[in-house]
């Protein structure tokens, strides 16, 4: 069963109100926030699907992925001051799971043109609505297990954002991973209690093993997990700056807004956008980069090995959903739907039982799901 926003956020909001100080009614918070809901998520196949992808899915029972990003947020920002960002096919899904949500929040992308167009564009609809606005960027597929820490991260980031600066929030890493880009960190320039942050030195894509282990090492780096806070009217000129082209296509859109012809300027320039990350655009050419290293329990649940290490385990390391028996079994991921899932003498694998498909491999290969869904599609055609 899926579960509203109210009730989702209400023991949240509740144990983190004593500790949230930056609450104060004399100096109200007026960010907003921008919840970015597409992708496929294909390497949580088979459970993730084309058709509702793990962003729409509970992980562990409770509630869904999206429901979770925009409960953390609440102490900060109520849910009129959500925007999401979703495909046309996942317009309705949102708007189920988050009820809360006006439905003119939904900003409805064509089809996937990178994160900059998307920003940009939220931007200068937010400008449209206020002029002052200061956005946080977030991803709706990812886990965060201290969500007081992380509202208390972005408080910070939308006090650095209004004097001007582009705020990214780094995960502090805790082993040399390959799978995510890097930030190294230069001078500090702010800090807050036992929060500082940092002028951004540059950003490095996904290292090989070595080079990851010395950037650990050093403790000048953080993952780069793509969340970002920055004032609406900053962001828009950076991108007039460093991407002109696609600014001047954003703002034709949105010239359009609220006209009868919104949805024919959107259908006839939004697909000749050039498709490009932010980091790209901006962040890996802009001279206002910060970074507040954060250490806030943060996943991307990139894969069925990442979700087998952020859900509960039993005393042989197992993380079992659904019905199973275990016997000699550790280390081992099993992922039910309804029926028993015995195993015996297994130790480190992942095992996903789907109303269609039954999932096996070693842990150590579960990156690998992303090419078998391309080799099922190529062979069979898409799974609904």
């Amino acid at each position: 069963m899926e579960h509203g926003v109210p009730a989702v956020a209400a023991a949240l909001a509740q144990a983190a109100a004593t500790a949230l100080t930056y609450t104060k009614a004399s100096n109200p918070m007026t960010m907003y926030g921008l919840i970015l809901a597409g992708g496929s998520g294909t390497r949580l196949w088979p459970h993730s699907r084309k058709g509702r992808p793990k962003q729409f899915l509970s992980l562990g029972g409770g509630p869904t992925m999206l429901q979770e990003t925009a409960s953390r947020v609440l102490p900060l920002i109520p849910p009129e001051r959500i925007i999401v960002a979703t495909g046309a096919a996942y317009a309705d899904l949102v708007a189920e799971q988050l009820p809360e949500v006006p439905r003119e929040n939904l900003l409805i992308e064509p089809m996937g043109r990178g994160t900059a167009p998307c920003i940009g564009l939220a931007a200068l609809q937010l400008l449209r609505r206020d002029p002052e606005a200061v956005m946080a960027v977030l991803s709706a597929d990812h886990r965060v297990e201290r969500p007081d820490l992380f509202c208390a991260q972005l408080a910070l980031g939308e006090r650095m954002a209004e004097q001007g600066h582009l705020v990214t929030l780094g995960i502090t890493p805790d082993e040399p991973a390959t799978g995510y880009g890097y930030i190294e960190r230069g001078e500090p320039i702010a800090s807050d209690g036992d929060k500082t942050v940092y002028a951004v030195r540059r950003f490095v894509e996904k290292p090989d093993l070595a080079t990851a282990t010395d950037y650990v090492a050093s403790g000048s780096f953080v993952w780069n997990a793509g969340m970002f806070v920055w004032r609406a009217d900053r962001i828009v000129a950076e991108l007039e700056r460093h991407r002109p082209q696609v600014a001047a296509a954003l703002a034709a859109i949105d010239r359009a807004a609220g006209t009868p012809e919104a949805d024919a300027a959107m259908a006839a320039i939004w697909p000749g956008i050039e498709e490009v990350a932010i980091d790209v655009a901006v962040m890996e050419r802009t001279d206002r980069a910060v970074v507040i290293p954060s250490d806030i329990g943060w996943s991307d649940v990139g894969d069925w090995a990442a979700l087998a290490e952020v859900l509960p385990r039993d005393t042989a390391g197992n993380a079992l959903v659904g019905k199973t028996l275990t016997i000699d079994t550790r280390n081992t991921l099993i992922y039910g739907n309804g029926r028993l899932v015995a195993t015996i003498g297994l130790d480190d694998l992942v095992i996903v039982d789907t109303h269609d498909v039954l999932l096996i491999c070693p842990r150590e290969r579960a990156q690998d799901v992303k090419a078998m869904v391309a080799a099922i599609r190529s062979q069979h055609g898409e799974l609904s």
